[in-house]
């Protein structure tokens, strides 16, 4: 390829500059964002918009699928609820409307290192309920949080040193004793942060996840991994640590992490050279020699200059049941078994047809672009998302695959999707889209799936999409 072309190559992928590592790969292009927001979302000022504030950056379902969380770049949380299931409304049982909106982040500066730190919501992560209130992770680059969302609809009254408004009364005029007694009023819903979890990553967080133990939850940078306690702010373990003596020999970066859904020893975590590691926390305290590693040979044949970038993993994910992982790089989603290291089980393509334009998309930025992947509750069908606002679903058991988009003219309440189709050359179907007409400006990066029912939710830019499938338990 030539030592000038590697150079840049390197340089692009993993140096903001001489001193920082870039999350995970590099960021691409900043989007332009649109006047819309997600429905029933406060809009936000000009100012915002213009600096692309409501974009949506994460959407994570809780355990039982009744609350929707959403992060943006503005360092918001939109938590959304289910609407209970009505005899009279039948339509609105999937239907979920905010809850809850607060301020998670916001922006810093670091003065030793020169460094702005944004307030952007890089994960959500919800917590299995305990009692009555709900508790969330979100983290920005640097810090996370750990909040409580509690809700309220009794108040007291009747004190005997207070009055109505909370003012202390004249303790002359005080002649009688009185029990405070719970009065019903409007629902509210507070959210209040029990920890803030800083000065733990030198590098940009990409991923936290909670361990199965409900205790513990790591969290991943660049370069190195951290496991936490819930309960204790001050002080984290470093679990892995792949930093190099010299950062000039530097080749890869963590792009992602997540514990084993069962078995809370065992966490894995994807590089941008595309491996996995699966760790033991059992056999060492520094779990920078993997148990397993999954790694696919290159075929000499398919090499070329961006062959190393398009095989990174942006995104790492477990079955439910524990026994698979399912990946993302650009261009494909694999399944793996846990007891297969040398290949995954199934390869999906999922814009195959864009190998062609590697060339234009790496010059603007597009082909850094980190896509999500997400299960069904059964396992039984994957998705993740592309250009144009398409989002792929593929069918583990019968093989078949679908293209729907999400976009306001086919988003109807109540309407069904259409599958789309890419055409690549040759003759057009009615319906098909050119692959010169896609829009790269609008990808569908972020997804999630309800735990146990076919709902799905789908962040585009900064306008949040909710499917359901009201017929079956098909892929759409």
């Amino acid at each position: 390829m030539g030592e000038d072309t590697d150079t840049r190559k390197i340089n692009h992928s993993f140096l903001r500059d001489h001193n920082y590592v870039t999350e995970g790969i590099a960021r691409a292009a900043a989007m332009q964002a649109s006047p819309h927001c997600p429905a029933n979302v406060p809009q936000p000022s000009s100012e915002e918009v213009t600096s692309g504030a409501d974009i949506i950056s994460t959407v994570e379902f809780n355990h039982t699928g009744e609350l929707l969380a959403t992060g943006d770049k503005g360092g918001r949380v939109v938590i959304f609820q289910r609407e209970p299931e009505s005899k009279n409304e039948p339509y609105n049982q999937g239907e979920y409307n905010v809850y809850s909106t607060f301020q998670s982040h916001e922006p810093e500066f670091d003065y030793l290192k020169s460094l702005e730190i944004e307030e952007k919501i890089n994960k959500i992560k919800w917590l299995p309920q305990q009692n009555a209130a709900h508790s969330l992770l979100s983290t920005n680059d640097k810090t996370i949080k750990l909040w409580k969302i509690t809700e309220r609809d009794k108040r007291p009254e009747g004190y005997n040193l207070k009055d109505e408004e909370g003012k202390l009364k004249d303790l002359s005029t005080v002649t009688s004793l009185q029990v405070p007694v719970l009065k019903p009023m409007d629902l509210m819903v507070e959210v209040t942060p029990r920890r803030i979890f800083a000065n733990g990553h030198t590098y940009h967080v990409n991923s936290i996840s909670v361990n199965s133990d409900c205790e513990t939850y790591m969290s991943a940078d660049d370069l190195r991994i951290n496991l936490w306690h819930l309960a204790i702010t001050d002080r984290s373990f470093n679990i892995v640590d792949i930093k190099p003596a010299n950062m000039e020999d530097l080749t890869e970066v963590i792009t992602a992490s997540e514990f084993h859904p069962h078995h809370c020893n065992l966490f894995v975590y994807s590089s941008s050279k595309g491996s996995l590691r699966l760790c033991d926390m059992r056999a060492s305290a520094l779990c920078d020699k993997h148990s397993k590693l999954y790694e696919e040979p290159e075929d000499p044949s398919n090499r070329s200059f961006f062959s190393e970038i398009i095989s990174s993993v942006s995104d790492v994910k477990f079955s439910h049941s524990g026994r698979y992982m399912l990946t993302r790089d650009y261009l494909t989603v694999k399944v793996w078994d846990l007891n297969m290291e040398t290949k995954p089980v199934e390869t999906y393509q999922v814009h195959d047809y864009l190998r062609s334009k590697l060339c234009s998309l790496y010059e603007n930025d597009c082909i850094f672009d980190k896509f999500e992947c997400a299960w069904n509750g059964s396992d039984s069908v994957i998705m993740t998302g592309a250009y144009n606002n398409f989002f792929r679903m593929f069918d583990r058991n019968t093989k078949r695959d679908v293209t729907l988009e999400a976009s306001r003219e086919s988003s109807k309440p109540r309407a069904i999707l259409k599958p789309r189709r890419v055409c690549v050359g040759g003759k057009r179907r009615k319906d098909d889209i050119s692959v010169d007409s896609l829009d790269f400006t609008k990808k569908i990066l972020h997804t999630a799936w309800h735990p146990t029912e076919n709902i799905i939710a789908i962040a585009a830019t900064n306008n949040l999409y909710i499917f359901q499938d009201k017929v079956n338990s098909e892929m759409h």
